[in-house]
């Protein structure tokens, strides 16, 4: 228990809304979920387009079924080593709050691992210290799964105004 006694309480609330089921998936070694509800489906890596002038994480767009979708390499946006892709990886298609707006965009990730049900007592608040300057306001809590530590995001948070913007732009050209 802290000093107060309400941010504790308020923390522990926080929490138990995160639980649920997490698609989980690698970066380098480090594994992340996103919100089971979330994603919209899997796909292999295909034919992405290059987008002039988009910023360095953007990794481009596909034509999924006749709809433009803008992909994100989160490694780059982690600012993260870039890595080519291999045989294991995959394009997560999600769906996430822009604003007011629901964007849909890809996001470029090393393997996806398993669906995961996380309970909220497996799931600790985001350490201040790695959140203090709002940088990390996308992780939104640190799962436990066995001896793995599972970072759990909210991709829509990951992305700023500027950002949103630029994926719904791309996204709402013709394919």
């Amino acid at each position: 228990m802290n000093i107060s006694g309400t941010a504790q309480t308020t923390s522990d609330a926080s929490v138990a809304t995160l639980a649920g089921k997490y698609m989980t998936f690698k970066l380098a070694e480090e594994v992340y979920g996103l919100e089971i509800l979330a994603v919209r489906e899997i796909i292999r890596v295909m034919e992405i387009t290059c987008v002039p002038r988009a910023p360095v994480f953007v990794r481009g767009v596909i034509n999924l079924r006749g709809k433009v979708i803008p992909v994100m390499d989160l490694r780059a946006k982690f600012e993260m080593a870039r890595a080519e892709a291999t045989e294991q990886s995959v394009i997560i298609v999600v769906q996430c709050a822009a604003g007011a707006r629901e964007l849909t965009l890809g996001i470029l990730v090393d393997q996806v691992l398993e669906v995961l049900s996380i309970e909220a007592g497996q799931i600790e608040p985001t350490p201040p210290s790695l959140s203090a300057r709002g940088e990390l306001d996308f992780v939104l809590g640190l799962g436990k799964a066995g001896d793995r530590v599972v970072f759990l995001l909210d991709i829509g948070r990951a992305l700023s105004a500027d950002e949103q913007s630029a994926f719904e732009a791309t996204a709402a050209r013709p394919a």
